[in-house]
């Protein structure tokens, strides 16, 4: 299957894209709203609440445009390389997730349970202590090469 072809179908078959995609698809993370979606030998997420995929969004958004500096990024609107995702997504999460003290045990942290208790507790996506949170992105390693 072509790359067009699989835009294509992923496009028609996952309506709300996963903004955090990327880090359930490695295993870092997981959430109740996802769906998975096979298409061909691919595997991709898609969101089942429109709410809920918003609020990821931001969150990774405001997560982007704070670590622009750890990330050693130019500009926030730039694209960034898989790696680089990979650490802002998953270093974000478990940020986030050391700055609420949720304790997972040993399972990767839950996205939307994350981002309801940390509206809950601050208030907005915005007052997030974002400097914890982009100490944990800078220090974030992804599997190392074979």
């Amino acid at each position: 299957m072509d790359e067009d072809a699989y835009q294509s179908t992923y496009g028609t078959v996952a309506q709300l894209r996963c903004p955090f995609e990327k880090a359930i698809l490695c295993r870092c993370s997981g959430c109740e709203n996802i769906q998975r979606i096979n298409i061909a030998e691919r595997e991709a997420v898609s969101c089942r609440s429109a709410v809920a995929r918003e609020n990821c969004h931001t969150l990774r958004e405001l997560f982007r445009e704070k670590a622009v500096f750890a990330l050693k990024l130019h500009a926030s609107g730039e694209a960034i390389p898989h790696a680089k995702e990979i650490r802002l997504q998953c270093g974000g999460l478990l940020g986030l997730q050391r700055v609420l003290a949720a304790e997972s045990g040993p399972e990767a942290p839950n996205v939307h349970a994350l981002v309801v208790e940390a509206q809950e507790r601050f208030g907005s996506l915005q007052h997030l202590p974002y400097e914890e949170i982009v100490k944990s992105i800078a220090a974030y390693e992804g599997r190392r090469r074979r």
